[in-house]
């Protein structure tokens, strides 16, 4: 995209700015010169028509050097028209010499061996207009001196030859000077007005793009679906956000389409009709179905353009806001104050906690019943855990570097898992559980008590979706070629939403309003910190099998254990 602007000064009396733009983007400045163009060829060839007929119907006597003359001015214009560039005259330079200079010549001798009483005078307007329309007002004032001074040479001339019939040609080269004068002052100012207007069309051209792809660029990349409606209840754009709210397959509809096509949409399109038959905005919170899954709420507010001039008609702005995303947003803002207060209730958590392990352990000392020293332990065991939680708490509400486990905290992967899977089952007495543990001898640093609160968390998901079925929720391990160790917890629950898959991960989302949204988010810290991934995907356990959703836990590489 290309735009102008002027170098300095006013464009309306700029005259090289003016100039620059003529030689640079002018497309009226170039159809001008190539009508100039063809313009001289059509003179010239009537000048060696009219010279040939003449000689042969014998209107006059042979003239040779005039035959000769106009032969060669058709091949020069010829030559001209194909091969001479457009180029603005700034001065009677080149430019002006091969077509200005070389139609005053010819015409002026033309008129000199003029036979049978013929007029070339009339001729000398259309040099005099090229220079008045494709130079500046210097070239085009001297284009027309020049050629009233050949004109007024030519009857002095006369005047030498014939003295007894002067003043009449005196006086018509004079009249004819005059009006060449007239007609190049406004050709000129004619010109130079085609010239500014078409330059301020080109800048407000160049303007209006890029208004349009900044206004494509914001669209495109707002969080909100934006959807523009006409009055007749036809979409002409949409953004992806809109596709994803909308859920439809929006963006393989070509443009424009009914919005009341698909029925998903009709409160939409009753909306709009509503805002143009009210020509006020309209705010909502309406239900749509989805292709998969549970309808979306989604709140719809309407704006209408505003049109300039009757003629334009208004076009009503829809914009589409997830209330879910909405409301997770708002949480995540309130919940984080709660964080910092969360980080310093922690803190003053931990010296009570120090203050009952710390009192557990001397009781135990002085303790002899077996049943006493074992309650004692329960409860230093306990508050060990509560400090750890404490801890975790922090490091969460910290952002802190991950911290690096030392070299001999390893598990076995598949004995781990098993003991965690079947205390989990034995607590929430959920049936139809499967393992397929497929990593024997194989070892990962990770820990323990780490490991049970992410393979717990991903169980009580797969629990809240599953069926009653056996093997409706299959716990598993692997070892890929590369060998890395994976944990895979899969459940046949129904396929999740494109708008919760992309914020499975992120802390206080959630597709329940009870739950808190941080399960899952502590799950990808906690793995982070060891080094290892957590992912999600859809899909089959076998070729032909029921499909279903699968977390995943991709645990560090061999050698990253190694060297960390």
């Amino acid at each position: 995209m290309t735009s102008y602007l002027w170098s300095r000064g006013d464009p309306a009396t700029d005259w090289s700015s003016l100039e620059k733009f003529i030689s640079t983007q002018s497309p009226a400045q170039l159809r001008l010169w190539r009508g100039f163009m063809a313009a001289r060829c059509f003179v010239a060839a009537v000048l060696l028509l009219l010279q040939g007929i003449g000689l042969a119907i014998g209107a006059q006597p042979a003239n040779l050097p005039a035959i000769a003359l106009s032969s060669a001015y058709v091949v020069a214009v010829l030559v001209a028209a194909r091969y001479a560039p457009f180029k603005p005259m700034r001065g009677l330079g080149g430019a002006w010499l091969y077509t200005i200079g070389l139609d005053l010549v010819a015409y002026t001798a033309l008129q000199v061996m003029q036979v049978g009483g013929i007029n070339y005078t009339p001729l000398f307007a259309l040099p005099v207009l090229m220079g008045a329309v494709l130079g500046t007002s210097a070239v085009g004032l001297g284009t027309t001196a020049a050629a009233t001074l050949l004109l007024l040479g030519h009857a002095a001339w006369y005047w030498v030859e014939q003295p007894s019939d002067t003043s009449p040609r005196i006086v018509q080269a004079a009249l004819s000077g005059t009006g060449l004068f007239v007609v190049a002052l406004l050709a000129h100012e004619l010109a130079r007005r085609l010239t500014r207007e078409e330059a301020l069309a080109q800048r407000s051209r160049s303007a209006a793009q890029m208004h349009a792809l900044l206004n494509d660029l914001v669209i495109e990349t707002l969080s909100e679906g934006v959807l523009v409606v006409d009055a007749e209840g036809q979409v002409h754009a949409a953004n992806p956000a809109a596709d994803a709210i909308l859920g439809q397959g929006l963006a393989r509809i070509p443009l424009p389409f009914a919005l009341s096509a698909h029925p998903a949409w009709v409160p939409l399109a009753a909306l709009a009709r509503q805002t143009f038959a009210r020509r006020s905005s309209q705010a909502r919170e309406i239900p749509i179905a989805q292709s998969q899954g549970t309808p979306r709420e989604v709140r719809v507010r309407t704006r209408l353009t505003q049109s300039r001039d009757m003629r334009t008609e208004s076009l009503c702005v829809i914009f589409l806001q997830d209330l879910r995303e909405l409301e997770a947003r708002i949480r995540t803002e309130k919940l984080a104050a709660m964080g910092r207060m969360s980080a310093a209730v922690a803190h003053e958590i931990r010296n009570p906690l120090a203050a009952i392990t710390q009192a557990s352990a001397l009781l135990g000392e002085d303790l002899v019943d077996p049943a006493h020293r074992q309650l004692t332990t329960m409860v230093q065991q306990n508050a060990q855990r509560l400090a750890r939680i404490v801890d975790d708490v922090l490091d969460v509400a910290r952002a802190r570097q991950q911290r690096v486990l030392p070299l001999d905290e390893q598990v076995s992967l598949d004995s781990t898992v098993r003991t965690l899977a079947e205390e989990w089952v034995l607590h929430s007495k959920q049936q139809g559980v499967l393992l397929s543990l497929d990593a024997p001898g194989c070892d990962v640093r990770f820990d323990v008590e780490h490991l049970r609160r992410i393979l717990v968390n991903l169980l009580d998901n797969a629990a809240r979706y599953a069926g009653d079925r056996e093997g409706s929720i299959q716990v598993g391990t692997r070892v890929s070629p590369a060998g890395r160790a994976s944990l895979q917890v899969w459940s046949d629950g129904a396929p999740l939403e494109p708008a919760v898959q992309r914020h499975l991960f992120e802390p206080f989302f959630s597709s329940e309003s009870r739950s808190s949204g941080l399960g899952l988010f502590l799950c990808r810290e906690l793995c982070e910190r060891h080094g290892a991934t957590i992912g999600y995907e859809r899909r089959a356990l076998s070729p032909g099998g029921a499909e279903g959703n699968e977390f995943f836990v991709a645990f560090a590489p061999a050698e990253s254990r190694l060297t960390q």
